[in-house]
């Protein structure tokens, strides 16, 4: 029963990570495993040989429900992202945007009366606006060929992939909002998508993503750690900038695909998926409680 909820909660990870929007950070931190996700990934070069081994029992069975969500988000996602790319922005829209009340509700003791901790707040709508605004990658410039890799490129898919999976454990802004950010949204799904076709001509590029997904874990883990312990407020505060300013990058989201489009508007807007976002963090909310009748 351990197993089928943790893979549970694993796949509902890898659904949240597979699109712009909530990370998968977000999802354990509803689903209420996020500390131990964190300790876990810590642990994992702890010098305890029993910190280690419950650390890797414990993701071994998180990865194998994260696998077999993010395929399964994948293989559909690949097909319907070009189509119903407004659609599917005003579903991240209303992760992101429902997401804040619940994360405010879980960490109001960290949150209220430290008000002065609002500028931590403001970096981090400012940090994702920027970083939206001056993409080189987005608009006319095209999309990025991750098939015929050049060197440069290279270097940028594993720089990215580092900055990715930072935003990934973290419960805030998504990596693949980052991605979807960077350019690197579309291109990093299709090679997935032809990977799982057997098309192993874009395994470089997965492997180099690969290669800055550790890197970045085994990088900023600790960083994390350490913020969520000793400056929670400040953390918490930047965090929910991050998810505020998520919301333009979601909205130029667009403008990223291979075929730019434009920026979602109002006549683009979507209120049903917009609603079903909701829908989806409230249903991840009953989980939590299933799942913690289930402890008792």
């Amino acid at each position: 029963m351990q197993l089928l909820v943790i893979m549970i909660q694993g796949f509902c990870m890898a659904l949240a990570d597979s699109v712009p929007g909530v990370s998968g950070g977000t999802v354990a931190f509803i689903l209420g495993f996020y500390d131990k996700f964190i300790l876990s990934l810590n642990n994992l070069v702890s010098r305890s040989k029993e910190e280690r081994k419950s650390a890797i029992l414990f993701l071994v069975k998180l990865m194998g429900g994260w696998v077999i969500g993010m395929s399964a988000s994948v293989l559909v996602l690949g097909n319907i992202f070009d189509t119903h790319i407004y659609q599917l922005c005003s579903l991240f829209l209303g992760l992101s945007l429902f997401a804040l009340p619940i994360i405010i509700r879980e960490e109001k003791d960290c949150l209220k009366g430290r008000y002065k901790n609002l500028f931590f707040a403001l970096i981090g709508i400012v940090i994702v606006c920027l970083i939206t605004y001056l993409n080189p990658t987005g608009g006319s410039t095209g999309s990025i060929d991750t098939l015929h890799l050049s060197f440069r490129t290279g270097i940028y898919v594993f720089l990215v992939a580092i900055v990715a999976i930072s935003a990934m454990v973290l419960p805030g802004i998504s990596g693949s909002t980052l991605l979807l950010i960077f350019g690197l949204y579309v291109p990093i799904i299709s090679a997935i998508k032809e990977f799982l076709h057997f098309n192993f001509s874009y395994f470089p590029v997965l492997f180099i993503f690969g290669l800055g997904v550790l890197t970045g874990i085994l990088l900023v883990i600790r960083v994390v750690k350490m913020g969520l312990e000793r400056y929670r407020s400040q953390t918490m505060y930047l965090i929910l900038g991050l998810v505020i300013g998520s919301v333009y990058a979601i909205i130029m989201g667009p403008t990223t695909l291979e075929i730019p489009k434009e920026a979602m508007s109002f006549s683009t807007f979507s209120p049903v998926f917009f609603i079903l976002g909701a829908v989806i963090l409230f249903g991840m909310e009953k989980l939590k409680s299933y799942t913690e009748k289930g402890k008792m």
